[in-house]
């Protein structure tokens, strides 16, 4: 089926939501099942420009930051295009967020707009959180806050009807746009240019603390494009969306993909499996996306009930290491024959490489693909820099249109990142062979030094996934005297299923190099993780040194 026509470098997020609505007015774009909504696309630009209006008529100007908090409701994906069109920058913010992180964000990216919920878990969990940053809100009319802790925040939007002190409702800002004409949107939306910021994404702050990336209606748009390609996606397939909006994988793998492709969006407010998988049902998805332990949690849900996945082709698993098992579970069991996998970081806007449709599973079980279209990559030296040749080990670096403008006010963190030809160093280490497809191996800062002996986490991993009683695993290093570090594995075991030290040594011996063999087991129910569902493996290594009582050794390593 024909795709939209437009001109990637020569198109602007509000430009590309016109094409599609002229292009496939009739088509449906959003759907919701849980909420009953069921646009198609011409209604959706109708609806963002009503945002775009509203935003405009409490004199947000182009380039102004708006951040918005929330979940995977209908007002984040209207405000993403929204300001795509009268040219704000959209600021996400992670759900998980509380005081001291929300400040942070909101100070550091000088935003003076805030759209959020009032909460996640609980009804007013982020009200109280704003309103301990901001005590003057209670104290203030609605777009006139001064706040000590953030003076440039002016406007606190809070989505849906209710009325709180010091916030404009969403229903006051959509009221408010009916005063600006179609004329001053469109006037506005043909001053934006193509290189322009319009998305800033702070990353997930796995180490240190996050940092604004800067991405351009190009950066994004373009690796949209190439994504869909990836997947064949047409005007004929409706995509599931349960990750998060906020990150790269929820708002361009997901919604902007559906977009450049006129494909449905099925977004799912809030990761349930059984609500993932009534979605896919009800809604006949193609396609679904979703982080490893996501697809993990739908299997277990689809031993225990039954669900129609046979309209199923393709989606893509990323956002963290893909455990070889489970993409085989995925194909065969939920039907995505297709089923891709992509590898990137949020600098790269965010995708670099990807496996496709007609790759033999070996590949789209082994390796995270080959570079997009128009998109670099080679394997360096992380030491001296130097490229290497394939089949050796290194650092994996990308250039082309998708690498990102910088991070926000950080002009030596920028430089660091990328260097003065333009290459992104992404601080993962991969072997690429002789066809370009790529195996990451692990992050240089995970590596595992014992004895002098370089382990890589990824590796131990794997081989451990193929244990029939474990569900998951995460390997870090631990502080040593003697060795310098030593190896820790944290299990999750499947439901029913026990375990000892002595049977996963024993599974190892022989079957893995001796040094390899974790010295620790620790089996846990959860692993700390990102919103975004990235495992957060500095916070694992700190819990270990907690638990094996390793704190003199840690000291000793870092002294």
């Amino acid at each position: 089926m024909q795709l939209p026509e437009f001109e990637v470098g020569r198109t602007t997020i509000g430009q590309l939501v016109d094409i599609v609505a002229q292009q496939f007015g009739d088509r449906p774009a959003v759907r919701y099942h849980r909420l009953g909504i069921d646009h198609s696309y011409r209604r959706f630009r109708d609806i963002c420009n009503q945002v775009a209006k509203g935003y405009m008529a409490l004199g947000i100007e182009k380039g102004d930051k708006v951040a918005i908090w929330s979940n995977n409701v209908p007002e984040w994906l209207y405000t993403q295009f929204g300001t795509g069109k009268m040219g704000a920058v959209m600021v996400t913010v992670n759900t998980a967020y509380r005081s001291f992180e929300l400040e942070y964000l909101m100070k550091q990216s000088e935003a003076e707009t805030l759209v959020m919920i009032g909460g996640v878990r609980e009804p007013d969990e982020y009200i109280r959180v704003i309103e301990d940053v901001c005590p003057e809100l209670k104290d203030c009319p609605p777009g006139r806050l001064v706040s000590a802790k953030l003076p440039r925040l002016k406007n606190v939007i809070l989505i849906g009807r209710e009325k709180r002190p010091g916030m404009y409702s969403w229903d006051d800002v959509m009221k408010m746009g009916a005063g600006i004409t179609d004329e001053a949107l469109m006037q506005r939306q043909n001053t934006l240019q193509p290189n322009d910021t319009i998305n800033m994404q702070y990353t997930s702050g796995t180490t240190g603390f996050p940092k604004g990336v800067m991405l351009s209606h190009t950066n994004i748009i373009g690796n949209a494009k190439s994504i869909g390609a990836c997947m064949k996606l047409s005007p004929k397939d409706n995509l599931c969306i349960p990750v998060p909006f906020f990150h790269c994988f929820g708002c361009v793998l997901g919604t902007l993909t559906c977009v450049v492709s006129a494909a449905a969006m099925s977004p799912v407010v809030a990761f349930r499996a059984d609500d993932v998988l009534e979605t896919v049902q009800a809604s006949k998805c193609t396609a679904l996306h979703g982080v490893p332990t996501m697809f993990i949690a739908e299997l277990e849900e689809m031993k225990n009930n039954h669900y129609d996945t046979s309209t199923l082709r393709t989606g893509i698993m990323a956002g963290s290491p893909c455990p070889i098992e489970v993409m085989k579970q995925v194909v065969g069991k939920m039907g995505a024959s297709e089923m891709t996998i992509a590898y990137g970081q949020t600098e790269a806007s965010p995708v670099i490489t990807q496996t496709r449709p007609e790759d033999s599973l070996e590949l789209r079980v082994t390796t995270v693909g080959r570079a997009l279209a128009g998109v670099e990559v080679k394997i360096v030296d992380p030491e001296s820099g130097q490229e290497l040749p394939r089949g050796v080990q290194g650092e994996l670096c990308s250039r082309g249109y998708h690498i990102m403008k910088g991070y926000f006010n950080m002009p030596g963190e920028t430089a660091s990142a990328i260097d003065g030809d333009g290459w992104l160093h992404t601080g993962d280490l991969a072997v690429m062979d002789e066809n370009g497809y790529c195996k990451i191996t692990g992050r240089i800062k995970d590596m595992i030094i014992r004895g002098g002996e370089n382990i890589y986490p990824r590796e131990i991993e794997e081989f451990l996934y193929t244990h029939p009683k474990i569900r998951d695993v995460q390997v870090v290093g631990v502080p040593s005297e003697k060795y310098g570090e030593e190896v820790a594995a944290y299990i999750q075991l499947k439901p029913g299923a026990s375990s000892s030290d002595e049977e996963l040594r024993a599974f190892c011996k022989d079957r893995i190099a001796y040094h390899k063999i974790p010295a620790f087991f620790l089996f846990t129910d959860e692993y700390p993780s990102t919103a975004s569902g990235k495992i957060q493996k500095y916070k694992l290594r700190e819990q270990a040194i907690r638990e094996l009582g390793r704190e003199a050794a840690a000291y000793i390593e870092t002294a």
